[in-house]
């Protein structure tokens, strides 16, 4: 997206949330090419969530390692994708020290199977790379090529998370909506509602994707993040056809910088803490989402065993 554009999207966004007149500034909206594969995905036994966050600074990733490793120590099968290529560091949270990433893959030098690896709490982490200016610059074609290669793995995982880039991006759509299930984390900030927003839209215009999960990241009580989701379900309910499910808050906790200093997992360091509760809760609450609702939209997906062409997107 150029900056002209971004910067009037946030002006719009900014009199959506902060002004009570009723009134829908247009937003612009990613072109998607047309030729996308539209057969019907194939069932599947892994379930993919995408946590995504529209802006940077929500938190996301932390959320991102917290849910899946909490899932994991819950005895469940997990694979934590680290979708933010070129700045991924989700390594570098829990203290992994990999010797390949995703560019590899792409260049036919391993397979995904080779990226994979262990965590603590039988977690399993495939890096995305960090200082890497050319997986920065990864095209569609080569993010579809990554979602794509999930179908050839042997033994899939009971569930995939997905932290994706920070922003809303091409790539950031593309690969929340090659999931199964979408996770928005928002703060206590205008730009973080505005962002979200933006895509939501995003997603639910181009994609199809109706359904949205919102857990309020690094807020002071309860109360604070309910009027946070209000305003954004408000706003939604307003101009987009999509529902909205709150999934609670994580409050601000020390023991969480401390996990991070640690490069650990703050629900595998100190569980008992209130940020770690706070991930407990939203990690149960996946078992209450029901079955995935799949676009009718024609997408690349993860797990679909589909064959479409990357050069579609």
């Amino acid at each position: 997206m150029s900056e002209a554009l971004h910067v009037n999207q946030a002006a719009g966004l900014h009199n959506l949330f902060s002004q009570t007149r009723a009134h829908r500034d247009e937003l612009p909206v990613f072109h998607q090419a047309a030729s996308l594969n539209r057969s019907a995905p194939k069932p599947r036994t892994t379930r993919t969530i995408a946590v995504a966050g529209g802006k940077g600074g929500v938190g996301k990733t932390t959320v991102a390692v917290n849910l899946a490793m909490a899932m994991a120590m819950a005895g469940r099968d997990v694979m934590l994708l680290d979708a933010d290529m070129g700045v991924a560091n989700i390594d570098v949270q829990l203290g992994l020290a990999p010797t390949r990433h995703v560019g590899h893959m792409l260049e036919g030098l391993c397979t995904l199977r080779d990226l994979i690896m262990p965590a603590q709490n039988g977690l399993k982490v495939i890096p995305g790379g960090s200082g890497v200016r050319r997986l920065a610059k990864m095209g569609n074609g080569e993010h579809a090529a990554v979602i794509r290669a999930f179908d050839e793995l042997i033994q899939p995982p009971e569930f995939l998370v997905v932290d994706t880039a920070a922003g809303v991006a091409d790539n950031v759509a593309m690969f929340a909506a090659a999931a199964d299930d979408v996770l928005i984390v928002v703060c206590d900030e205008l730009a973080s509602l505005t962002d979200a927003y933006a895509l939501i839209k995003i997603l639910a215009h181009d994609f199809g994707v109706r359904r949205f999960h919102i857990v309020a990241n690094m807020v002071r009580q309860a109360s604070d993040a309910k009027k946070l989701y209000e305003k954004l379900a408000r706003v939604c309910g307003r101009f987009l056809n999509v529902a909205l499910d709150y999934m609670g808050m994580v409050p601000h906790d020390e023991w969480l910088r401390q996990a991070i200093r640690r490069q650990g997992a703050v629900v595998d360091l100190w569980p008992s803490s209130r940020a770690a509760i706070g991930f407990k809760q939203l990690a149960g609450a996946v078992d209450t989402w029901g079955e995935p609702a799949y676009p009718d939209l024609g997408r690349i997906a993860f797990f679909s065993g589909q064959s479409a062409p990357a050069a579609g997107w």
